[in-house]
This record gives C-alpha cells, sequence and structure tokens, in this order.
C-alpha cells in the first residue's frame, strides 16, 4: 500500500480517489493535484513510483494542512467559538445544529435519540 504523509491510500482505487481517502483532500481537490504534479488520472495507486508519490507528497505538504493539523485547527476553531461566546459556540457546546437548521422536527444525528417526555396529569377535587 502506498503511504502519503503517514497513512495508507487505498491500493486498487484510481489515483483521484485513493488521495480522497486523506482528511482534508476530496475529489475535487485530488483531481487538482493529479493534474499540478503530472500524475495520469486512470492509473492506480499501486501503479505509482516513488518518484511520484514523492511529488504528491511535496505538493500536498506545500500547499494544504490535512489529516492531524486539519483536526487540530478545526477543533482549536470549536474550543475558540465556546471561549467567546458566540452563537455557533453556544450550539457546539449543547451538541445543537450551528447552521441554522430547524430543530423543533428532525436534527436526530446531532441531538441523539428520542427522550420522550410525559405530559403531567391534572388533579382535580
Amino acid at each position: 500500500m502506498p503511504r502519503i504523509l503517514g497513512v495508507d491510500i487505498p491500493n486498487n482505487k484510481k489515483v483521484p480517489y485513493s488521495l480522497a481517502a486523506l482528511y482534508g483532500i476530496g475529489l475535487h481537490r485530488a483531481n487538482q493535484i493529479c493534474a499540478e504534479t503530472g500524475v495520469d488520472v486512470n492509473r492506480r495507486a499501486y501503479q505509482l513510483t516513488e518518484e511520484e508519490l514523492g511529488r504528491i507528497t511535496a505538493y500536498i505538504e506545500s500547499n494544504f494542512v490535512i489529516e492531524g493539523n486539519l483536526r487540530r485547527e478545526i477543533s482549536a476553531n470549536v474550543a475558540r467559538f465556546k471561549e467567546i461566546g458566540c452563537y455557533r459556540g453556544y450550539r457546539h457546546a449543547r451538541n445543537l445544529p450551528c447552521r441554522g437548521q430547524r430543530t423543533r422536527t428532525n436534527s436526530r444525528t446531532r441531538k441523539g435519540k428520542k427522550k420522550t417526555v410525559a405530559n403531567k396529569k391534572i388533579l382535580r377535587k
């Protein structure tokens, strides 16, 4: 399995799809990387030479923030939102959607399993 920046990329997939396995690189960015480094997009990852892997690695390192550094940057941004007490920080802290989605219905992924609240009976004398 070819390794790029400490991550094993899938062997039998075409190069752009294999590069998309890296956190922070999607298919569009993977195609850009292939175009810039001169790697054929129709080749499989196991067909890459050491020289091509080196070119890809150097290009990614110099132009993009990926994997652990990107995760650290994102978590630092979320922590900053929480610290300054902005709306997005408030929503992150309470595990609610941050981007304006409705929460009266839906948003089950974010809120978790339903917590049913029973109605209270009114006592009459």
